[in-house]
């Protein structure tokens, strides 16, 4: 072996690691790969860009205002101050479905807001219009007025994949961060048809969710959760957590459900209740065993004249099929409730016994839904008891008005809420709704009026003046 000058070995030595090549000439740059923005955005663009691609742009920042009365403090009361309002913000997200600016986000998002805006992801606001609301489910849909709006896909909820790609468009902690532009998180798609037992964001009955571990956080509420395909599959409306944020556990209504919804309301203003006339017994919280979650759903009590009535179930019966739903508990029958039609005849397999048979059940509405309303002072609207809303109810009592919709602020002044039977007014007794509109209006500006009410079982009363 020859041996080299120590100089030249260094020299080749910095050749080898590319330290001291020389310059290469503009024929060779011309050789080396194209780190153009277009060649690295085909290098970088995956399944989950190109859907976030597809869905952002119809993705919105939901803002609400909700005024508050605001009690007096000890020190304005010795001034003769009487307490004031205060104006609470709110934030959330939601979704374009129509060029035409309807949009569709949580109910918990904007109930109870005195004035709700919609940001795109520019930063161009508008003033929204609540078009119709739906607790029970958590759905709301807004209406703004724009066109040519870009609109987000709608897909299906029913063939989700366990562990596919699910992404979840929205705006979290938006206030904090301080702009529109909506955030991406992404995860898969953890499970179906979960029943949601302990407490998440919103108030509506949570049965039969899709579940992601996708970060879903306060802000995100209303936005699209989405396929790879740039389909939306769901709608982020709760997370559980027991500090108030992600740790892993989030919930999206199914798309299918909320498409029926929204239907509902923009053709109706309202959803239609199914409703058959039986109460299920739920397990109780924290002792959820396995024979309390697969025995089917125990049948606590029948309405009398109602759909279940006529149809031969009684109190006692186990409801263990509904269509092609197994029936594993309470929670799979309100599952399965929100996914009838009013007037559908349901094929119910019940157990009795030892023994199961079929029972054939006509779909209602909600018994109150369609009872002649009364609206009292613009608002308030009234129904009268009948016995078919006092069992559904629980009421005690046999005659009086029950409150079906009461604005905000007639809530905040004097205290009485959606459910709430009035019974008397003053010394009268309320035998029903057309009466108490008469009582209350008769006594307009004629002093202080002591109603009472029936609520969860208890007597209350509450004093106020109508001016």
């Amino acid at each position: 072996m020859t041996a080299l000058p120590l100089g030249v070995l260094f020299a080749a030595l910095l050749v080898a690691c590319g330290g001291a090549s020389p310059a290469p000439s503009r024929a060779q740059s011309a050789r080396q790969p194209d780190l153009s923005a277009q060649a690295i955005s085909g290098q970088r663009r995956t399944a989950i860009t190109e859907a976030v691609a597809k869905v952002a742009p119809a993705v919105v920042t939901v803002q609400t205002e909700v005024v508050q009365r605001v009690a007096a403090s000890p020190f304005d009361i010795f001034f003769g101050g009487q307490g004031g309002q205060q104006v609470q913000s709110g934030i959330g997200s939601g979704f374009i479905i129509r060029e035409d600016g309807v949009i569709v986000t949580n109910a918990h998002v904007v109930s109870g807001a005195t004035k709700i805006s919609v940001a795109m992801r520019d930063g161009t606001t508008y003033p929204a219009q609540l078009k119709g609301i739906d607790e029970r489910n958590d759905l709301a849909v807004l209406k703004i007025d724009a066109r040519r709006l870009p609109v987000a896909t709608l897909g299906t909820s029913r063939d989700l994949l366990i562990g596919e790609w699910a992404i979840a468009i929205g705006n979290p902690y938006g206030f904090i961060l301080g702009n529109s532009e909506p955030s991406v998180t992404a995860g898969v798609i953890s499970a179906v048809g979960r029943n949601v037992t302990a407490r998440s964001e919103g108030q509506g009955v949570y049965v039969d969710m899709i579940q992601t571990d996708a970060a879903i956080n306060p802000g995100n509420s209303g936005g699209p959760l989405v396929n790879a395909m740039g389909e939306v599959v769901g709608v982020n409306s709760s997370l559980y957590s027991p500090t108030g944020s992600y740790v892993g556990l989030g919930f999206a209504i199914p798309i299918d459900r909320a498409r029926r919804v929204t239907d509902d309301l923009l053709v109706h203003g309202k959803v239609r209740q199914p409703w058959i006339g039986v109460k299920t017994e739920f397990p109780q919280s924290g002792s959820l065993n396995r024979d309390a979650l697969v025995s089917g759903a125990v049948v606590r009590e029948v309405v009398p004249g109602s759909p279940a009535a006529a149809a031969g179930i009684q109190k006692g019966d186990v409801l263990v099929r509904s269509r092609d739903r197994v029936l594993r508990n309470a929670f799979d029958w309100e599952a399965e409730l929100l996914e009838l039609h009013v007037d559908d005849e349901a094929p119910l397999v019940v157990r009795r016994g030892g023994r199961e048979f079929q029972a054939r059940v006509k779909v209602a509405d909600f018994p109150e839904v369609n009872a002649p309303r009364v609206a009292v002072l613009k608002e308030i609207e009234l129904v009268s008891l009948t016995a078919s809303i006092r069992a559904e109810r629980s009421i005690r009592n046999t005659h009086g008005a029950l409150v079906v919709t009461v604005s905000s602020r007639v809530s905040d002044d004097i205290g009485i809420q959606a459910g709430d039977l009035i019974v008397q007014i003053n010394d009268a007794p309320v035998p029903d709704a057309p009466q108490a509109k008469r009582m209350l209006e008769a006594l307009q500006s004629r002093g202080s009026i002591r109603m009472y009410l029936e609520r969860n079982g208890r007597i209350l009363y509450t004093d106020f003046q109508i001016r």
